[in-house]
């Protein structure tokens, strides 16, 4: 206790803030890179003119809550008042679409990752780059806007991501992690900046607009891992903490996306390292040894924190309905005067799916909230099917549910498995594995690889922007990022594997048949529903 205060009191700590999907979390560590406290709050973004979107008035009460939450905490377990730290970290959800005018208004309202409606956009630059650009990212966002004529393009100034955005608000820095970065716009590894031949290309495709812009101009400035990023101004402070008791001054780390601080958290920044991050969404990131033999459209080509190329497979879809359900079930329990915890609730049924048949009993679900670009959906809608001699139980219904999860982002693998790419572990974090041992098990047959889960990667992206800046910190000169985590960070981290059972890979094979085959089913639910 007095060793924490005493870390607390001398700034020998780091903050790491995440803005996930449905959370924003903090996380405080200690020197010895474990966490000392944390704080939450719970968002969750709405659908508004057929657009998915956040208000950025709830991202700064979402902030300010988080950090009075994190900041209580430390006051109430050790009798501190946190008045500063010794760097902090900003990470947050990727790619989307926030653009700014001269004065730093908002110019329309923030896109995120979730919508699907930059086809036309992402099919043009992916020919003219020669590179997959999914419909997620910044750039197809802003070339779809040019192609439909929107009146707000001409006046942007800035264009960032989330993390990019909250940055600058506490710093006044316009730069960006280059993994947050290359989901922006792609990044030359060797040069660890945008494309300059792509960058050419866009500015070829507008130039009959005439603009008074330039997209490398409005990008972020791209950074790497352990690079200063600025310091907390007066402002930003405020902006954090307006009780005024967060001091100024203190440095920052680059931003980075949610993709990049689950590699930190789960130590796959090294070749040959992957982790799939599942929650909301799931997405798998694979670190490469060498260039893929083709464009992929199911498939991004991003970067770690430190600029390495990295295979991801990213699905829209991942938990959102198996919790719809598991809210279902909380509310009929509570009608025949039963108050089970969600803790409970989750841990008791996710358990049922380990006593399923192998192939969830012939039953089908699609777990489709929003479009699914892999598959080629642009909208989607939740379904659950059953045939006439189906084994409706429980667990199958269960192991099902979690079998959609995980249908869309075995589509996507098995195209690096063609391309023969290797992956010596495969670590999972988020929180469709909170329940121990279930979801690790079926990924681990899903995808006939062994999958290991870190107790410490439970605290998530929150927890890697927070080593991000000890990182910044801390480093030796020449000291690279995979050898800090290696040596400094993960060096006694036990890790959990779970191998894949021969029957559990069966099973999810004969899941997937039919999961591919009812691809028109869910069609025609999109366009008759």
């Amino acid at each position: 206790m007095e060793k924490i205060k005493q870390m607390i009191n001398s700034k020998r700590t780091t903050l790491g803030i995440e803005l996930g999907s449905t959370r924003i979390k903090a996380v405080l560590i200690g020197e010895d890179h474990t966490p000392i406290a944390t704080g939450g709050h719970t968002w969750e973004n709405k659908l508004e003119n057929g657009i998915w979107t956040y208000d950025l008035a709830e991202v700064w009460t979402g902030l300010q809550n988080c950090y009075r939450d994190l900041a209580d905490k430390v006051r109430r377990q050790f009798n501190v008042t946190l008045t500063s730290v010794g760097a902090i970290g900003i990470s947050g959800m990727m790619h989307g679409y926030l653009v700014f005018d001269k004065n730093g208004e908002l110019l329309v309202p923030f896109r995120t990752w979730r919508n699907t409606i930059t086809g036309e956009a992402a099919a043009i630059l992916s020919k003219e780059f020669n590179f997959n650009i999914p419909q997620r990212w910044s750039v197809a966002h802003l070339y779809q806007s040019i192609l439909s004529g929107e009146e707000h393009v001409k006046d942007i100034a800035y264009m960032t991501t989330l993390s990019g955005y909250v940055h600058w608000q506490l710093t006044g820095e316009k730069v960006l992690g280059v993994g947050d970065a290359s989901g922006m716009f792609p990044v030359d590894s060797n040069l660890n900046a945008y494309n300059p031949r792509m960058l050419r290309q866009f500015e070829q495709l507008i130039a009959g607009k005439n603009y008074n812009w330039k997209l490398e101009e409005i990008m972020p400035k791209v950074l790497t891992a352990g690079d200063h990023a600025g310091y907390l101004s007066a402002e930003g402070a405020k902006l954090l903490d307006p009780t005024g008791t967060l001091q100024p001054g203190i440095p920052m780390c680059p931003p980075e996306g949610d993709a990049g601080t689950g590699m930190v958290a789960t130590n796959s920044v090294a070749p040959r390292t992957g982790n799939v991050s599942a929650g909301t969404s799931i997405f798998a990131m694979v670190v490469l040894e060498k260039e893929l033999s083709r464009i992929y459209p199911e498939l991004d080509i991003v970067n770690t924190p430190c600029g390495k190329p990295v295979a991801m497979v990213h699905c829209n879809n991942c938990s959102s309905e198996i919790d719809a359900w598991i809210n279902l079930f909380k509310e009929l329990l509570e009608n025949m005067g039963q108050n089970p915890s969600k803790d409970e609730l989750y841990s008791v049924l996710y358990n049922k799916a380990l006593t399923a048949d192998p192939d969830g009993g012939n039953l089908l679900a699609y777990n489709y909230l929003s479009g699914e670009h892999i598959t080629g959906f642009e909208e989607g809608r939740p379904l659950f099917l059953r045939k006439q001699n189906s084994r409706f139980t429980l667990g199958n219904f269960m192991r099902t549910l979690l079998f959609s999860t995980l249908g869309t982002l075995r589509i996507g693998m098995d195209i690096l498995a063609q391309e023969q790419v290797r992956i010596d572990r495969l670590l999972g974090h988020g929180g469709l594995f909170k329940t121990k041992g279930v979801a690790q098990q079926l990924m681990a047959g899903a995808l006939n690889v062994p999958v290991a889960v870190m107790a410490s990667a439970g605290e998530g992206g929150a927890w890697g922007i927070a080593l991000l800046a000890a990182y910044m910190l801390k480093k030796t000169s020449g000291e690279t990022l995979e050898a800090y985590l290696d040596q400094k960070v993960f060096a006694q981290e036990a890790l959990s594997f779970i191998a894949p059972k021969a029957e559990d890979v069966e099973g999810f094979n004969l899941f997937l048949r039919r999961y591919k085959d009812g691809l028109k089913i869910e069609k025609a639910a999109v366009e008759n529903y």
